[in-house]
């Protein structure tokens, strides 16, 4: 590497060897270099026409507005101009996050246009300055190209270059960071000093600490090291501090360790340990919400946990072998040894208590490396999809798949190379011309350029091409269209090199590379397999233009080289996704065919996946039918037991999570197949967290694990709904004005004869029977609680809890009150209940008490809604019984996408998952690096 420490060596385990590998001197190669520079021809725009004079719909003045969940403003500026084919979610988002800001009026922007131009105007006149365009009209074309596919949300680049590309002469323009780290205390402090630096501007980072010695070796004067987990301690706590972007924001961090390090097993526990503890604190009855005194006291809280492992230790696991540990300091000495399934084993169990730790595969990883004679690739960002050397930077873009139609419902090949060719340009452009953190960082990003093009949109796009998500046909679509992406980048990243010239470290890493470039290619061949006969008409085209295009790469990488040593990634598109008003992120499929939005003031928003007529029209289906089918899915929240609906159209519309009233769900080896489909055709990794129900076992997560290394992934991350005892759904109480002392409680009894009402319920097979005395207005003043075959111990704990509740109540405390305290509180048992309109129950007490509720709180008192839903959306709230069960299964809905989901720290609302970070869909805010 060019920093002159170099770097530090790693054996086939990923174990450091002690060794520094400096980089050595590679006399340059006399490739032939084309005169002047590249050429684009217009396929979106005509050069009698701007962009935005043609843009679909015009444009239209409107208000941006985003309110916290108490309705409070906390974002708002009128008179913006936005394209009218616009959603209301990327005109927030967009104005709010994008926009310049000022404190003079004149100065701040007001229209999608000054955002854009800023952007593709930069772009453009750094890139003519770099000598990249043969001539003027090149110039002016490669702008106009550019400015269609943002103005159009056909493309879009990660945050950092909207936020800063044209405001000043070198911008920060990566979202995505690895760092180094070695084994001194120099090193240790300097990576606090970094990763808070990136943390503060809203940046994510990865590093490997496997260079740090372990607990069990020694200092060399003599004393006791401390090891990393204990270092990850401190690394968290500042994370913790400093949080991302200065705000409240988690910070997007990745760590860490390699299988053959010492104190693997105490890293492969230490955050299912630190959950335990937060458990407990939540059972004592602290706040369990994300930002809740639990969590807050507990470390690595702040940081995703990977296992980096190599094939010879997942062969020790499939075989039964042992598995040896050595120490940092002299790798030849055995430390500790374990039984290969062991230490799989603790890994599946931590996964399964806590979501971490993933698992990266270091073979894999590098194997499909570009740059192996440089140094090996040992860590990777936040959300795992930038794969890279140390102390190296990368920017992301991502397409918009769903923009990439003809007039049929095809995927437009040729219009699709076009948005490569411009997007990747477009990026290497930014190269030399942003800033970086480190002096390392910012010399490696020169001398090897990694970039980061992905897409979005796969999801909506396989929907309404009636293709099912977990199917041969949706996994070689996905694969073909992943390749064609890939390709087309190399193809225009030899172009570029053939004018300028390979990057730095090419020529050392030519070989290697080129047999990269070949593994590629190779691994079209069979995609094919298994498909019918329409399957492949409809993806043979793909699959053609993708090898055509391979085959132009190899041939101009292998005579000019490349300009990036990696072209491509599949992050999780947060922001920019709402920005391009995608259905889908990055390669997840859609979350479900009904949505519920929180509305402010309480009440929930229902919408129909808009997809769902496309997919239908295109499988066939007359209007008439389509409009039923529309019509069943509006009132039963899916699509089973539709009328009309053929039982082999129903894959088509299977979703991530199972409706209320059906059965049918993508399972979690569908999401990974999918991966396993891509994972060939990308220069990087894939961002994704792959959800398992709560019911899953470890041995479901360990088989995971290994059916994902066998399948070819570099990386995998799952996440067990349910497994956080967070409470994300909380109510909390507003502080009321304080009682004078001198006030005190009077006790209303009840009288000797009263009305009751008697409930039986069962949550997760657990029955129990509620009974309500009520006073003669109707409200409740006492309540017995009696469980059935539980034995005295918990059946003496819930009459006890009832008579103090029902104290509360006879003393005047509102029953709001205490539903609004108890309802959502999570602990075992919980599960599936018989109640239609309470299905799911996250604890006894969260059951009783939304059954309550239900039956003493007005529809307002719940927070149920009832106001005119915008054009074309449909609002439930006619205060029917129906409409708890339309609340009831928008909780469900909300608790599955954000089980473990912090507050945004933008607008207070709860965000949701999104690949391994989060995003809010309130204001669209991310809590990851993209």
């Amino acid at each position: 590497m060019p920093r002159e420490e170099g770097q530090v060596a790693r054996g086939a385990e990923g174990v450091e060897t002690g060794e520094v590998k400096r980089e050595e001197k590679v006399e340059r190669l006399e490739r032939p270099r084309l005169e002047g520079g590249l050429k684009f021809a217009r396929r979106f725009t005509d050069s009698a026409l701007h962009p935005y004079d043609v843009i679909e719909g015009g444009w239209e003045p409107r208000t941006a507005l985003i309110t916290n969940e108490k309705g409070e403003k906390i974002f708002e500026q009128k008179e913006i101009e936005i394209p009218k084919s616009w959603s209301m979610l990327a005109t927030n988002v967009v104005v709010s996050k994008y926009f310049r800001k000022s404190k003079d009026p004149s100065k701040r922007e007001h229209s999608v246009k000054q955002l854009v131009d800023r952007v593709a105007k930069t772009i453009s006149q750094w890139g003519r300055q770099g000598g990249y365009f043969d001539t003027a009209e090149d110039v002016d074309t490669f702008e106009a190209e550019l400015t269609h596919l943002l103005v159009n949300q056909m493309a879009a680049f990660n945050s950092p270059v909207w936020f800063n590309v044209g405001l000043e002469p070198h911008p920060q323009c990566s979202a995505c960071f690895i760092n180094s780290v070695e084994d001194n205390m120099d090193s240790i402090l300097r990576l606090t000093r970094t990763e808070g630096m990136l943390f503060k501007y809203g940046s994510g980072t990865g590093t490997n600490l496997s260079p740090i010695r372990s607990s069990k070796e020694v200092l060399s004067n003599g004393g006791e090291p401390s090891g990393p987990v204990s270092f990850m301690k401190g690394y968290d706590a500042f994370a913790g501090v400093i949080k991302s972007g200065g705000k409240t924001r988690r910070a997007a961090k990745m760590v860490i360790l390699n299988i053959g390090h010492p104190d693997i097993q105490e890293f492969i526990n230490c955050k299912a340990e630190e959950e335990k503890k937060a458990w407990a604190l939540i059972d004592a009855g602290y706040d369990g919400s994300f930002n809740g005194v639990a969590y807050q006291s507990v470390f690595f809280q702040n940081s995703n946990n990977s296992v980096r492992v190599a094939d010879e230790f997942m062969h020790a696991v499939l075989e039964d072998d042992l598995w040896q540990t050595r120490a940092v300091t002299e790798p030849d000495r055995v430390v500790d040894t374990y039984r290969a399934r062991d230490l799989m084993r603790q890994i599946a169990e931590a996964s399964w208590i806590c979501g971490d730790p993933g698992m990266q595969f270091h073979t894999t990883v590098n194997a499909w490396h570009t740059c192996p004679e440089t140094a090996p690739i040992n860590a990777s960002n936040p959300c795992s999809e930038y794969m890279f050397l140390d102390d190296t930077a990368c920017n992301l873009a991502s397409l918009n798949l769903m923009k990439f139609r003809d007039e049929a419902g095809n995927f437009d090949v040729e219009a699709f190379r076009q948005a490569v060719r411009i997007t990747i340009t477009a990026q290497e452009i930014l190269v030399d011309n942003a800033s970086y953190p480190t002096p390392a960082i910012e010399q490696n990003s020169h001398d090897y350029r990694p970039l980061g093009l992905g897409y979005a949109n796969l999801g909506a796009l396989l929907m309404a091409r009636g293709t099912p998500y977990d199917s041969a046909a949706g996994r070689a679509m996905a694969a073909a269209i992943t390749a064609l992406m890939t390709g087309e980048a190399y193809r225009m990243s030899a172009e570029m090199a053939a004018h300028t010239d390979p990057f730095s470290g090419f020529e050392k890493n030519s070989k290697a590379m080129l047999h990269v470039m070949g593994k590629h290619r190779a691994a079209l061949e069979g995609v094919e397999n298994g498909l019918s006969p329409k399957d492949l008409l409809a993806t043979e085209p793909l699959l053609e233009a993708a090898r055509s295009v391979w085959d132009e790469a190899l041939v101009l990488g292998t005579k000019h080289g490349y300009r990036n040593s990696q072209a491509t990634v599949l992050a999780p598109t947060g922001t920019i996704g709402f920005m391009m008003d995608c259905d889908t992120t990055g390669v997840e499929p859609d979350i479900a065919l009904v949505k519920y939005k929180k509305l402010v003031g309480g009440g929930v928003l229902k919408i129909v996946n808009q997809t769902v007529p496309e997919a239908l029209r295109h499988l066939g289906y007359t209007e008439e039918k389509v409009t039923e089918i529309i019509s069943y899915i509006d009132e039963n929240g899916t699509i089973e037991g539709a009328p009309h609906l053929k039982d082999e159209h129903l894959p088509v519309f299977d979703c991530a999570f199972t409706p209320a009233n059906g059965v049918r769900s993508i399972h979690y080896m569908g999401h990974v197949r999918m991966m396993g489909a891509v994972q060939p055709f990308i220069s990087g990794a894939i961002s994704k967290t792959v959800n398992m129900p709560g019911e899953a076992t470890s041995e479901d997560i360990s088989r995971a694990y290994i059916d994902s290394w066998k399948l070819g992934l570099k990386a995998i991350a799952i996440y067990r709904d349910g497994c956080k005892r967070t409470q994300p759904l909380n109510t909390s109480l507003k502080e009321g004005v304080k009682e004078k002392e001198s006030l005190r409680p009077i006790r209303r009894r009840l009288p000797d004869e009263r009305p009751t009402i008697g409930h039986k319920f069962s949550v997760g097979g657990h029955e129990g029977y509620i009974h309500v005395g009520k006073y003669d207005d109707g409200t409740p003043g006492e309540i017995f609680i009696t469980m059935a075959k539980e034995g005295s111990f918990i059946s003496g704990l819930m009459d006890t809890f009832a008579t103090a509740i029902s104290i509360a109540l006879q003393y005047g405390v509102p029953i709001k009150v205490l539903v609004d305290k108890f309802s959502h509180t999570r602990f075992e048992p919980s599960g599936w209940t018989n109640n239609p309109k309470i299905r799911y129950a996250k604890s006894l007490m969260d059951y009783i008490f939304r059954w309550l509720g239900m039956k003493f709180l007005t529809p307002e008192e719940q927070g149920i809604a009832v106001e005119p839903a915008p054009e074309g959306l449909k609002v439930e709230g006619d205060l029917t019984d129906g409409q708890a069960t339309v609340l009831a299964e928008a909780e469900r809905q909300i608790f599955l996408a954000q089980a473990d989901a912090p507050p945004c720290h933008e607008c207070g609302s709860t965000m949701v998952r999104n690949g391994s970070c989060y995003r809010c869909h309130n204001c669209g805010a991310t809590s990851g690096c993209s």
